[in-house]
């Protein structure tokens, strides 16, 4: 909304547009080099053990080396976004005003392509932070349809996803998706208004299956896909 190459003055803009002139100077401050490294070692201790907490974390930095408390420890996991899995209460909530869909894929088989679709958000460490993935992929072929990277998680990546898979491979029959949202991007059918799904496939959000698309997250959080991440990152900025 700010145009700083106006000839408008910024206190002028910020007057019409009634923002507070102090955000349009705040600069946000980088990570230190030392915390991104915590976490980047965090991140790979829990694909090593992703059944340690806080402070078995701990106890590996220290280890390794790393002077570091158990409160910071889970501090930056929950930036990064990593908890300890183990078995425990289904606590999922759906996003504030979101319609509860039916679940219409339990005992149903997979036996096509184009029968059913998932999709979902993971995030890829990097150098200097992470940015964010989000894919729709087959469940039948395990095929990725289509991705989108983001060094925010917004929905605009997300939506722009879902319409380039609707645009090259056509409509599903189910479209499955966490109830719940991130970054502002809520998993309901209002992106399948656009595409034309019918209200019996737009009736269909439920539970993400994890196993669909395990091998997708496994290949991202590894080294396969990073170059591609730094060089669409790159061309973003």
């Amino acid at each position: 909304m700010i145009d700083r190459g106006h000839e408008l003055s910024l206190k002028r803009q910020a007057e019409l547009l009634r923002l507070s002139r102090s955000g349009l100077y705040y600069r946000p401050r980088p990570a230190p080099a030392a915390d991104l490294a915590v976490m980047r070692r965090l991140d790979e201790l829990h694909l090593e053990a992703p059944f340690a907490g806080s402070r078995m974390l701990r106890d590996m930095l220290r280890a390794d080396g790393v002077e570091i408390g158990r409160g910071r420890v889970a501090t930056r996991m929950r930036r990064i976004g990593i908890s300890a899995l183990y078995r425990r209460p289904n606590t999922s909530k759906p996003a504030p005003g979101h319609r509860i869909y039916p679940y219409l894929l339990r005992g149903v088989t997979v036996d096509r392509p184009n029968m059913a679709w998932a999709m979902d958000i993971t995030y890829i460490p990097m150098a200097r932070g992470f940015v964010y993935l989000a894919a729709a992929v087959d469940w039948f072929s395990r095929r990725v349809l289509s991705w989108r990277l983001s060094i925010t998680q917004d929905t605009g990546f997300c939506v722009e996803a879902v319409e380039e898979a609707l645009a090259r491979h056509g409509r599903p029959a189910i479209f499955n998706t966490d109830q719940g949202s991130q970054g502002g991007f809520k998993r309901s059918s209002q992106h399948f208004g656009k595409g034309g799904c019918d209200e019996y496939s737009k009736a269909t959000f439920g539970p993400v299956r994890a196993g669909a698309i395990a091998v997708t997250w496994s290949a991202a959080g590894g080294g396969t896909c990073r170059p591609a991440a730094v060089l669409v990152c790159d061309r973003g900025r």
